[in-house]
Formats: structure tokens, sequence, C-alpha cells
């Protein structure tokens, strides 16, 4: 092996959906994973251990789905801004949130999106599925290890203002190259005119970018949908000068706004789904998207809980995601799992939250063949997690403690 080379042991190696493994071990070879199994024949076969974690676990890095990392100081911004009050409605918040963000430079945001990617690490997330507001804000990605995709962020309503808006996205997605990755995030239903979604599909399309949108968060986006009624055609359009936007009462779903854009297909990553009606989650189904749930904010937001018996029906992939810590406590997926055993109530097992949390994540963001396994091949992204006694992802969750994280086959700690 070549001096970049290394062997990690464990007292288990655990990939969720699967059998752990007694005393398994790990070898890198450029930053990839080059074999897995029993440590004693990978030892005979590549030599001394780098590093041994007896009394751990060994999993996959989590990949976070959805997450807004440049919000990562929205807390502090608040408080300094005079705005530290609860939202009681979703539309309270959105326009908390537009306030808030108007009185933060750009350099903030970088800031605060560098400590959210240390915060990732930390947490055990070695792969996000981060919306980026600004092209100029890729440059917090250049020296970090956290991998992913970064969704650059469309919203608006005037055609003549989001043409360019659009263009300038889509060179910033040419700037990202292998092994880093790019994607398009049309906001959502409530913040794009529907004129507008052709030309995203479009040049997604063309451009080989997969997308990542807000589908179905709260009633009061299906209100608008439906009639153009409700607090967010009374209030928040009004407030950002969308007014003359308003449109006349389409008598259509969120699913079905996106759907008519041609926005909803395999590359497509819905985030949310709390509203979604039986026929669209069907329609959902039909187009092959993948559904990713954020429980913690919804719960925030007291906007309702995702219907996941139907999801699980009819079979929607889904992955987890801790969207931003604008309606969040922590960004650490770990967190977000304990959380969605009892906000499910049973719905979805340990065992298949840490599988979403792995190779779900991986396939919503469309990585699955680079992470969310320790499988040969794939980026040596895991982490080190202290557990006594048998490793099962209930015991994981109930007490298991994070003790290093590895990207690329390097330690983190």
């Amino acid at each position: 092996m070549s001096p970049t080379d290394a062997l990690y042991t464990a007292s288990w190696l655990y990939n969720p959906g699967a059998a752990p493994l007694a005393g398994g071990a790990l070898v890198v070879q450029g930053g990839r994973i080059l074999a897995v199994g029993p440590a004693a024949e990978l030892i005979s076969t590549y030599g001394p251990p780098s590093a041994e974690f007896p009394g751990c676990a060994m999993i996959p890095g989590f990949v976070n789905a959805h997450t807004h990392l440049e919000l990562t100081h929205f807390p502090a911004w608040r408080l300094r801004g005079g705005l530290d009050y609860h939202p009681h409605r979703f539309v309270d918040w959105i326009i908390q949130m537009i306030k808030v963000r108007r009185g933060v430079t750009e350099a903030e945001v970088l800031t605060s999106l560098t400590a959210g990617i240390q915060a990732s690490l930390r947490a055990g997330t070695t792969m996000v599925g981060d919306i980026i507001t600004s092209p100029a804000l890729l440059a917090a990605y250049a020296d970090t290890p956290l991998g992913g995709r970064r969704y650059l962020e469309l919203i608006g309503q005037d055609p003549l203002l989001f043409e360019p808006r659009l263009a300038q996205a889509l060179d910033a997605a040419a700037t990202v190259v292998p092994p880093k990755t790019a994607g398009l995030s049309p906001h959502a239903p409530y913040t794009l005119h529907q004129t507008l979604l052709s030309g995203i599909a479009a040049a997604a399309g063309q451009h080989n970018l997969p997308i990542s949108l807000h589908l179905a968060e709260s009633r009061d986006e299906s209100d608008l949908l439906f009639d153009s009624s409700g607090p967010l055609a009374r209030e928040l359009y009004p407030y950002v000068g969308w007014q003359d936007y308003l449109p006349a009462p389409r008598k259509t779903t969120p699913a079905r706004f996106f759907n008519d854009g041609n926005l909803l297909g395999p590359a497509t990553l819905a985030v949310h789904g709390v509203q979604l009606t039986p026929a669209d989650a069907a329609l959902l189904k039909e187009r092959g998207v993948t559904l990713c749930l954020c429980p913690r904010s919804n719960h925030h937001l007291a906007v309702g809980t995702a219907p996941v018996h139907l999801f699980r029906k009819l079979g929607i992939p889904l992955c987890l995601g801790t969207d931003s810590l604008a309606s969040n406590d922590s960004l650490s997926l770990w967190d977000e799992i304990r959380f969605a055993v009892d906000c499910y109530k049973g719905e979805l097992s340990p065992e298949e939250l840490m599988q979403m949390a792995t190779q779900g994540g991986a396939a919503g963001i469309g990585m699955v063949d680079t992470a969310g396994s320790l499988t040969p091949g794939k980026r040596a992204d895991f982490q080190m997690v202290e557990l006594k006694g048998p490793c099962t992802a209930e015991q994981l969750l109930a007490q298991g403690h994070l003790v290093d994280v590895a990207v690329g086959g390097r330690l983190q700690g």
C-alpha cells in the first residue's frame, strides 16, 4: 500500500439494513474504501492497523439531504436585530427570516456557512444537500472535506429579473467540478411564478443538474395554490412587493404546480411533504421523486406531521434532513433520528431511519454511488461510535457516543 493508505479496525462494522460484522476492518486507498471485512483477514493482507477503535462501531457517515448551512448563525442574528420572538404562524416565520437576512452582510453569511460546515462534521455528517443563496458562498466549500451537493437557490416572479439570476446560477454551477457536485433549488411554489418553471427544468436537464425543492410544507402553501388565498397571499406577497404577481385561483396543488412545470422526476428531491394529498403522493411515486423528511423543523414551525404511512404504502424513497438553525435546534442527524422515532410513532423503525440518514440521503442527493454505505469503491466516510453491548440501531441511538469522524479516510478528530 502507498503511504497515504490506512486500515481501521473496530469492534463492529455496521451498514444500516445489513447484519453488523463483529471485529471488522476497513481499508482506505486514495480516499476511497478498498476493502471491508474481518479484521484478522485484512490485517494479514494489508498490514497492521493505522488506528484501532475497540468498543466502537464503525458506521457510514451521515448524509444530511436538506439543510441551509448559511443560516447557522441565524439565532444570533435574530437577537442582534431585536427580532427574538417565536413566530406563531408559518408566514410570520418567513417574514421574520426576511427581516433578519436584510440586516446581515454577505461576509457574515459566509462565516455562518463555514460554522455550519464545521458543526456538520462534528455531528458525524460527511455529506450534505445544502441550499446556497449566492454563488459567492460556494467559496466556503473550497477547502472543506464536507462532501455532497450544493443546490443554487432560485426565487423570483418577474421574468426580466429572474432570467439573469438563472444564468448566474448556471455559471456558478459550471465552476463546481468533481468530486464536488452542484444542483438547482427552485425554492417553493409560493416564491416562483409558474411561467418560470419550464425554463428551470430545461436548464437543469441541459446541464445535468439535479433539483431540490420545498414542497407542501404548510397549509398556507396549499391555500395559495388552490385559490390564491391565505396568509401568504394577504401578507407575504404585499410585504415583498409581489402583489401584482398574485395569480387568479388555479385550483391546483403544490405537487401539480411543479409537475406542470416539468420539475418532478427521478433527479428531484422534494423536501417536507407535510401537506401532500394521497393523489399528490402517488404523483411523486409515479415521477420517481425522492422525499426528504424534516420532522424537527416541521414541529418547530407547527406546520403538521408528514403522512409517513402514506409514503411507505406507496414505496416513495425517503431520506432525512435537519433543515436550518432558523427552524431547528441542531444540525445533528443523530438528534433528527431520535426525534423521528417518537414523531412518527413507530411508522419508521430505528433501523429504517438509520438507512434514511445514510443510503437514503446519498440516493436523495444523487450520490449513492459515492456515499451512504461502507462499500468498496465509495468514499471512505465513516463514524466511530462508542457502544456498549450488541450493535443495533436501537443501541446506537440509545447510548452511542460519537468518538471520531473520517472523511475520505482521514480522521477529523
